[in-house]
């Protein structure tokens, strides 16, 4: 540690670098990409990227800083607005400290003539750049912030494409790519949570980047609230990302001594394709202590409630369902929606989390002890956050709730939202769960949310988004705390609250509220790039979709369900004898796979069109499980062959075919065999000509 100012700062993971020079006194990310030798000079980088003066043009140029500066005369968007009734608007802080020791990073920055200090904090974190900007206010006065990025990094012009993530209720994480032009590509969400159509993460990439080959740059802000993701690109032929959180007018005031942290930017680079990109995001979840709790044993299989008896509730019926989903191997029984006071519509109830006893004459316990008796665990759905007008709860506390003065609130689910910023409705949620939690033998919590913040006024007449969204993340804190056994799910209308802000305080994302196996197989996909196996909820469910109304086979449906935190979601009375069969039989295979499902590295693979396929590698090489579905007829009597990535070229592995259970179509693979890594991953597998609608597992093990 010194108290000089060096002029570059690096940090470094196994396969990526980060250069941060200080000229000027500005802190700005001079390299950030696959790792550069030991011995590399950053002067010589300065001196590669050095230009001559551009027509009509600054010089030199303005810096691309670490927080981009209207003092600066930055050209872009600042990363920085704020001001004091309108005045002391361009701040211009430069450097005062720097400290770095080689996996972390703090640059200090001071504007004294405007009063703010800012901190950026950067650590490199195996393969991922976490990365955070603090602002204090070192005035006399109140200072307004208008908005505070996250770190901003600098873009190639050689990574030309943009992949979102994009959707809407049930049809979540989808991806979209376009080449980025001069201007601006902005994405801001106001839905008051992570939401299901502007997914806070993007991946940048060389135009011939895929799965396996080729530079990728992948951003994640873990915020579970309103956000802005931008990429900016200049006609100097400089690009940029800016992540950060979206503020509502007036909702952040600084006092004097006060300071605001933006969200956590989360960042990774890959020159091996998107599959690479993915693996150090999972690696990095995966080594968090927050993960660690979920290695302690298997992930259960669970089974949901929900789309076997919706609101009609009978502790008979669910007994009977809990026999059913233990001898089919379930691990533990979720009973969803309809189990408190007044809940058997969704117009009522929501707000008052007391058992309702004309249900359930003698409480939730002989439910949960037959359960126990069949060696599953027991959990519970809630929705904390929200309350109908038709509950003892608003009728007690209507000014409980988000509002806008003199604006109507918009109808939306027949829910009102709790206001989460305000101290009393914290304590008031967390004792009611917390007493719950403390009566009954409970293992599992799922933390539903089903609406947006439409009118996220608070108490004091100020705009109340953020708060929240603290004030979320506060109780849940609490939980944990108290009850660190109790797993807890983050469900917001399917996949609407996934980001890892919310995972820092739970262990699974609802991934969607769809579980029609063909578009979950899309859904999926898009949840890779930044989430592994285990966090993501998947379900089997009934033959016929009730969101989309498709008939699909339980062997299709345990197939893509196999490949999460798997569960199920269906009424198991209503199974014949042959899904019975392959429903358990599923689920077997899972429990025999699962250590490897919920270990090993995703492959995503570059398929033909109307064919979804991906594989699980162990880290060493040595066992890998491949799904390949048909999902549309092929153009030829034949696809093309699919060919496998991930394993050891050298090796001979042994292929057996695992799922289904029975093939109808005749193929030579069917048998197995034994063939070397090469000859997968180069020549490929000739698939059999299946129906749309059908998938094959192959399990590899190396001799």
């Amino acid at each position: 540690m010194t108290a000089l100012l060096p002029s570059y700062v690096r940090l470094d993971g196994n396969a990526v670098t980060l250069v941060v020079a200080t000229a000027g006194g500005i802190p700005a990310v001079l390299y950030w990409g696959p790792r550069l030798s030991d011995d590399t000079d950053p002067a010589s980088l300065a001196l590669l990227a050095a230009r001559a003066e551009a027509p009509a043009s600054p010089f030199p140029e303005v810096p691309l800083g670490l927080t981009p500066q209207a003092g600066q005369g930055w050209p872009g968007r600042p990363g920085l607005a704020a001001h004091r009734d309108g005045l002391g608007w361009a701040s211009l802080a430069t450097l005062t400290h720097v400290f770095s020791d080689g996996q972390r990073a703090q640059f200090e920055a001071v504007d004294a003539l405007n009063g703010i200090k800012l901190v950026h904090d950067l650590a490199m974190e195996g393969e991922v750049l976490v990365a955070r900007t603090t602002l204090t206010n070192i005035g006399d006065s109140v200072l307004t912030v208008e908005s505070l990025a996250a770190p901003v990094l600098p873009l190639p012009g050689f990574a030309p494409d943009i992949i979102g993530f994009e959707g809407r209720w049930a049809n979540e994480f989808q991806m979209t790519r376009q080449v980025r032009h001069m201007g601006n590509w902005v994405r801001e969400n106001r839905r008051g949570r992570t939401s299901h159509d502007v997914f806070p993460g993007l991946i940048i990439a060389e135009a011939a980047t895929t799965e396996h080959h080729g530079l990728a740059f992948g951003f994640h802000l873990g915020w579970s609230g309103n956000h802005r993701i931008a990429v900016e690109s200049f006609n100097d032929g400089r690009g940029l990302v800016m992540m950060e959180a979206l503020p509502l007018p007036g909702e952040i005031r600084l006092a004097p001594g006060e300071s605001l942290t933006s969200p956590v930017l989360y960042a990774a680079v890959s020159n091996l394709g998107m599959n690479s990109l993915s693996h150090a995001f999972h690696r990095w979840l995966r080594a968090r202590p927050e993960h660690q709790r979920l290695r302690t044993k298997p992930r259960p299989v669970n089974y949901n409630s929900w789309e076997a008896v919706y609101f009609n509730h009978a502790p008979a019926v669910l007994m009977d369902l809990g026999t059913h989903a233990a001898a089919v191997g379930a691990e533990r029984f979720v009973l969803d929606d309809g189990w408190f006071k007044g809940r058997r519509n969704d117009r009522a109830g929501l707000g008052d989390w007391s058992v309702d006893t004309s249900v359930y004459s003698q409480g939730l316990a002989p439910l949960i002890t037959h359960v126990e008796s069949l060696g599953m665990e027991f959990g519970l759905w809630l929705e904390p956050e929200m309350v109908n007008p038709d509950s003892d709860l608003f009728r007690a506390h209507p000014d409980w709730v988000l509002d806008i003065p003199g604006a109507p609130q918009l109808g939306f689910r027949h829910q009102l939202v709790l206001d989460f910023g305000r101290a009393e409705v914290r304590a008031h949620i967390f004792d009611v769960i917390d007493a719950i939690l403390s009566t009954y033998s409970i293992a599992y919590l799922k933390w539903d949310m089903n609406r947006d913040l439409s009118h996220p006024g608070g108490a004091d007449g100020r705009a109340g988004a953020i708060a929240h969204t603290q004030g979320v993340y506060e109780v849940l804190d609490r939980l944990r705390a108290a009850h660190p056994h109790v797993e807890i799910e983050s469900c917001a209308s399917g996949g609407g609250r996934a980001d890892y802000g919310i995972l820092a305080r739970t262990d699974r994302v609802w991934t969607s509220d769809s579980n029609d196996a063909i578009d979950r197989l899309a859904i999926q996909r898009g949840f890779s790039h930044f989430f592994p196996a285990e966090l993501m909820g998947s379900h089997v469910g009934p033959g016929t979709c009730h969101i989309t109304g498709r008939k699909l086979s339980m062997a299709l449906r345990v197939a893509t369900a196999m490949f999460g935190h798997m569960g199920m979601e269906l009424d198991l009375r209503e199974l014949d004898a042959a899904d019975s069969e392959t429903l358990a039989a599923g689920i077997a295979l899972h429990k025999r796979q699962r250590a490897l499902i919920h270990g090993g590295d995703l492959v995503r693979l570059d398929a033909p069109d109307g064919i979804n396929a991906f594989g699980v590698v162990a880290s060493d090489g040595a066992e890998a499980l491949f799904s390949l579905t048909m999902m549309t007829e092929p153009r030829t009597s034949f696809a093309a062959p699919i060919r496998l990535a991930g394993l050891d070229t050298a090796a001979l592995y042994a292929l057996e075919l695992v799922w289904p259970q029975r093939l109808g179509a005749s193929w030579p693979m069917a048998t197995g065999g034994r063939f070397t890594g090469a000859a997968l991953m180069q020549a490929g597998i000739q698939l059999p000509r299946l129906w749309p609608g059908s998938a094959v597992i192959l399990h590899l093990k190396r001799r």
